[in-house]
């Protein structure tokens, strides 16, 4: 009988104690069910609360004093439509990609802006479009140039790093590209706006008495600097990142009033222009381009962050207010990072620009004094 109690004994905390073994291992290996926001905190996604977009519309001598009330809200509304095209693409999980791009067509098909639609017109009376983009996350880029009958170049150039093995397609090459890929060609009077138009005249008629004046005759119809210094500007760009952490770049111009010979400037110059890479950040530019390109601002500004591991904000305040007035050029960037920190750097009067983060937040800006 004393035997039997024994092995009763025996096999009750044999059996308690394997019950709680069993109770403690569960708890260290089970997830509760409620504690999603956690996994995804372990899996390290912070990038889906850092999301955020960042757009520009031209920078240059753009005063207060010369802007009309109305004049002033259509800027300002035809910004705010445009970041929240592309902020509600990224809120409901899609592309930085198309985001910019999204964001860019709204820009191009307003007149208010030097891109599609309100393009300048160069010396010879035509509209020659650029634009550029690219992907941070493959560093895959596509770029167009001097095109005249493309209604949204920034789609174009998209399907130039999409659907070929090319980095940058010009003129009519480029066109024949288009058409290849169903792309619809507008007619070049789609382009033709009386502003754009009066704006040409009137920097042609300073050329004209500017070299008069130097040659004391109407014969010479050039000068060494037939622009005049506002004719440079009014491209317009988006830079993202999205939910996923990738970041996107994008730039769309028509160049400069009283171009000739085919001039292309930063906007289609990967590495000037326009640059991504999900390292470091996403730049768009605007400003005089030729002094872009030789400071391949875009890139340099990537690069200090990479190199020299200052922030998003220094490396622009460097290149923007050191580097590209030290070699005579003036403009500035919109850019986001890979954490989601912004910068709307310039070094002229003003600039068109406006910025969401995930939030929501809206942040809209013309002049130099605003925050």
């Amino acid at each position: 009988m004393e035997k039997i109690k024994a092995l009763t004994l025996f096999i009750f905390f044999f059996v308690l104690f394997g019950c709680e073994n069993t109770k403690e291992n569960d708890s260290k290996t089970s997830i509760p069910t409620s504690s999603t926001e956690n996994i995804d905190e372990m899996q390290g996604n912070y990038t889906e609360n850092n999301f955020g977009i960042v757009i520009h519309g031209g920078a240059g001598t753009i005063l207060k004093k010369n802007m009309t009330d109305s004049l002033e809200r259509a800027y300002t509304q035809k910004l705010e439509e445009a970041i929240k095209v592309g902020y509600k693409i990224i809120e409901n999980g899609g592309t930085a990609m198309e985001a910019v791009t999204k964001t860019i067509n709204v820009m191009e098909d307003s007149p208010l802006f030097n891109s599609g639609k309100g393009a300048v017109f160069t010396h010879e009376k035509r509209n020659e479009l650029d634009a550029s983009v690219m992907d941070g996350a493959t560093l895959n880029a596509g770029a167009v140039a001097g095109v005249t009958h493309i209604k949204n170049p920034i789609d174009l150039a998209l399907l130039v790093m999409t659907e070929s093995e090319h980095v940058m397609l010009s003129g009519e090459g480029a066109e024949e590209f288009a058409k290849l890929k169903g792309v619809a060609l507008v007619d070049p009077s789609y382009f033709y706006t009386e502003k754009r138009m009066q704006s040409l005249l009137r920097v042609q008629e300073r050329e004209r008495q500017k070299n008069m004046k130097k040659s004391g005759n109407t014969a010479t119809l050039f000068a060494k600097d037939p622009y005049s210094r506002d004719s440079k500007f009014g491209t317009v760009g988006c830079v993202a990142l999205d939910k996923s952490g990738n970041l996107a770049a994008g730039t769309s111009t028509g160049g400069m009033t009283n171009k000739r010979w085919n001039r292309i400037g930063d906007a289609p110059i990967i590495g000037a222009g326009t640059y991504a890479n999900n390292a470091t950040c996403a730049v768009s530019s605007t400003g005089w381009g030729e002094y872009f390109i030789r400071a391949m601002v875009a890139h340099d500004i990537s690069a200090m962050m990479e190199y020299k591991g200052v922030t998003l904000k220094e490396a622009a305040r460097e290149v923007i207010q050191e580097k590209v007035p030290a070699l005579g050029g003036d403009g500035g960037i919109v850019a986001i990072d890979k954490d989601g920190n912004v910068t709307m750097e310039f070094n002229t009067a003003g600039m068109y620009r406006a910025h969401m983060n995930a939030a929501g937040d809206l942040v809209v800006g013309i002049y130099g004094d605003e925050e």
